[in-house]
């Protein structure tokens, strides 16, 4: 079973100067290197190219976390962690990113056919509020959490339903009329 980790990342404004800084170093030793005596391309140019390109692939390290989100992070398939930090953030660049939203979500069940504990038959309905709290193991323990949800409460409702009497006669005892908790 997955549990959820917390992953190290970088704020992104730091990653993003640190490239800056390092692109203006980079681009100044690749001038230095045209005005210098040799012909030619030199180790110096070859080396501010490879700079550049690794500058390039970071760039795709870069992503935005938003509020009541987190980003479920994956290197080859495997599971590595989650970020719910919100703000620009930096992480190895290849690193899947995957969006599981942690806001509270409510939904209406649909009406239910169902017999009460005595055998009459009665519709019920329940308004559900949930959210995700673990989103390592709502991308990987289901196939569409959301949707599993919903047949679950359904499930519950028609399980509670089943177990108390729709009116009870009786002082003292528990009824889908009378205690609506």
């Amino acid at each position: 079973m997955i549990r959820e980790r917390e992953v190290t990342t970088v704020p992104g404004g730091v990653v993003l100067a640190a490239l800056l800084v390092g692109g203006a170093g980079l681009a100044y030793a690749l001038f230095e290197s045209v005005q210098g005596p040799p012909p030619g391309p030199t180790v110096w140019t070859g080396l501010v190219l490879l700079g550049m390109l690794a500058a390039f692939v970071c760039l795709f390290g870069f992503f935005v976390v938003n509020p009541n989100e987190a980003k479920v992070l994956q290197l080859f398939g495997s599971y590595v962690g989650s970020e719910k930090a919100a703000g620009l953030r930096w992480a190895n660049p290849f690193y899947s990113k995957s969006r599981v939203s942690l806001r509270a979500v409510s939904q209406e069940s649909a009406r239910l056919k169902v017999n009460d504990l005595d055998g009459n038959p009665i519709e019920i309905a329940a308004i559900i509020v949930w959210k995700v709290v673990d989103s390592a193991q709502a991308l990987f323990q289901v196939d569409r959490f959301d949707q599993y949800v919903g047949v679950q409460c359904e499930a519950a409702l028609r399980n509670l339903a089943t177990s108390y009497a729709y009116d009870s006669h009786e002082d003292g005892k528990l009824s889908l009329r009378g205690h609506t908790t």
